[in-house]
């Protein structure tokens, strides 16, 4: 290792913050150069021991806080396994704050409404650049929502795998996690609404509407539908905790 990339012991440290937050720093920066490589284990803890002239209790600490954003993926009695750090973990990362934030008065309408502007876009998109496969897929999750009316639990996972199919067709990677992570977020406010198979029929023809309207490169249609479809969720979301 180079003087330049040498770990810098606690003692020469900065002295603010916790003893970890400078070893925090340096591996954090190693993983995002490359030199502590994805998906390769973490140098041991003795090791890391003496790489920072570190105890024990500090080098954890560091571990710790390496997991909790993302870095690195721990498990007890296996060593840290590094992990770069992508989309997906920026929004793990704010998990907990925006699960918060949804117990706010108008927390939940806030995350709705957001979900309804980017799917606005999508929509829109699908419906003048979706390729013959995009269209097959969501052709597919359309069939599946329909046998999945049903059966409730089978529905709702459905819904999502179509609408998740929206955010694929951009081919952008941001998406697929920002929908993975609205449904994570409003997924036990979700679980908490009446569901029957005759609301699912009527949340089943609003995908037809919006899947008709892709496949007929309508992008005003396509937009009009996918409105329709999540107002009406809302008024459903209303009914169920009491909103205005």
């Amino acid at each position: 290792m180079n003087q330049a990339s040498r770990p810098q012991s606690v003692d020469t440290a900065p002295a603010t913050g916790r003893a970890s937050d400078a070893i925090v720093s340096q591996i954090q920066q190693r993983i995002l150069s490359g030199e502590l490589a994805h998906n390769s284990p973490l140098p041991s803890e003795r090791d890391l021991m003496e790489q920072f002239s570190a105890s024990r209790t500090v080098i954890r600490e560091a571990v710790a806080a390496l997991a909790s954003r993302g870095f690195l993926e721990a498990k007890p009695r296996y060593r840290p396994i590094v992990r770069k750090p992508g989309y997906d973990t920026a929004l793990n990362s704010v998990g907990s704050i925006v699960e918060l934030m949804l117990r706010q008065e108008d927390g939940v309408r806030s995350l709705f409404q957001a979900r309804v502007f980017v799917e606005r876009g999508l929509v829109r998109d699908a419906a003048t650049s979706a390729t013959r496969e995009d269209i097959a897929a969501l052709k597919d999750a359309l069939a599946a929502n329909e046998r999945a009316i049903p059966e409730s639990d089978a529905f709702f996972a459905t819904d999502v795998a179509f609408h998740g199919v929206l955010y694929r067709i951009p081919q952008n990677p941001l998406f697929p996690t920002l929908h993975a992570a609205y449904a994570s977020w409003l997924a036990p406010h979700w679980c908490q609404m009446l569901r029957s198979p005759e609301r699912n029929q009527v949340n089943f023809a609003s995908h037809q509407a919006i899947y008709t309207a892709i496949l007929e490169r309508d992008p005003d249609a396509a937009e009009e539908a996918l409105v329709t479809h999540l107002d009406t969720a809302w008024n459903h979301v209303r009914e169920t905790f009491g909103l205005d």
